[in-house]
């Protein structure tokens, strides 16, 4: 269960940086509300790291305690690293290129990571059952 909640924490640190990040970024951009439509502004790379990062780090945060609770096997427990790891590699392809118009690697390694792991955790979960 260790590693799945050091892996909670990781996202939830994660989560949690990229909110206030977006906040120094409304400060230092002077935009308070809403959020330029342009892919190159600072603002809007930001949202959308913390916003996509919203949207899968929860279910993965449930499907690493799920599977953590048992007894998992070490593939699982690997899952879980790639899991993270595959979150922050996504956030700083957004944030670290240039522009969202245009893929970055990081993002696209991120997002396969994503979806690769959270399968696999899913199937970890029904496997535990």
């Amino acid at each position: 269960m260790s590693v799945a909640v050091a892996c909670v924490a990781l996202l939830g640190l994660l989560v949690f940086g990229l909110g206030l990040a977006v906040s120094r970024t409304r400060q230092s951009t002077g935009v308070t509300f809403g959020c330029p439509q342009d892919p190159t502004h600072p603002l809007y790379k930001m949202t959308r790291a913390h916003g996509n990062t919203i949207e899968y780090a929860p279910m993965l945060a449930v499907l690493m305690l799920v599977v953590g609770a048992g007894d998992p096997p070490a593939w699982a427990l690997w899952t879980m690293g790639l899991a993270v790891a595959s979150r922050y590699l996504f956030a700083a392809g957004i944030v670290l290129g240039p522009t969202m118009a245009e893929p970055h690697p990081l993002r696209f390694v991120g997002a396969a990571g994503t979806y690769a792991t959270g399968l696999a955790l899913s199937v970890a979960a029904l496997l535990a059952v």
